[in-house]
């Protein structure tokens, strides 16, 4: 086990206990590594590294939501590359990326979910969403949640698709700053 792997998981086990302060610092330092990730992905793609920084707020939101289904008797950081790659590749596909460049084990990643904790997490991103703004909440429940392109959810929220765009990236980073703040109550 790593240096690493070590420190993160002891971060998580006391932020699943309840310790606000080490889930802060658990979220900081993937959010880093994260970044990191998808630039690399998106650069070995041959696409902008502009998208990263929502991939992260995407990532680290799926985390949050996924917490519960983290079993503490198994390493974290091949949890956590599992949500990051499935995020990835969730990206990929809304952009209408080539699904040939997928590998065969990624792609049984997209085909398993956990209905149960897919309502639960359904249920929880919804209340976090009702603390958005109308115009982030309509953008996000659109492209992130209905699977619909940034054109479709436009034409849905009586918006320009930039403003759907910039509602997703603003609605993305507030729910990570609602989620940081809500560990702290």
């Amino acid at each position: 086990m790593t240096t690493l792997e070590i420190e993160l998981k002891a971060l998580m086990l006391a932020s699943l206990d309840g310790n606000a302060a080490s889930y802060r610092s658990l979220l900081d330092q993937l959010s880093r590594r994260l970044r990191a990730y998808y630039k690399t992905k998106f650069a070995a793609l041959g696409r902008g590294t502009s998208e990263a920084e929502d991939l992260v707020q995407e990532a680290v939101l799926a985390i949050h939501i996924k917490r519960h289904t983290y079993d503490p008797g198994e390493p974290l950081t091949p949890w956590v590359h599992a949500i990051a790659r499935y995020k990835l590749i969730d990206f990929l596909r809304r952009n209408r990326a080539s699904l040939a460049d997928v590998t065969i084990d990624e792609a049984d990643e997209i085909m398993a979910d956990d209905d149960h904790t897919g309502a639960e997490s359904t249920y929880d991103i919804r209340r976090l969403l009702q603390r958005l703004p109308e115009g982030m909440q309509c953008s996000i429940q659109a492209v992130k949640l209905d699977g619909l392109s940034v054109a479709e959810a436009a034409r849905r929220c009586g918006l320009s698709e930039s403003g759907v765009k910039v509602n997703i990236h603003r609605g993305l980073k507030a729910l990570a700053a609602l989620i940081v703040r809500g560990t702290r109550t």
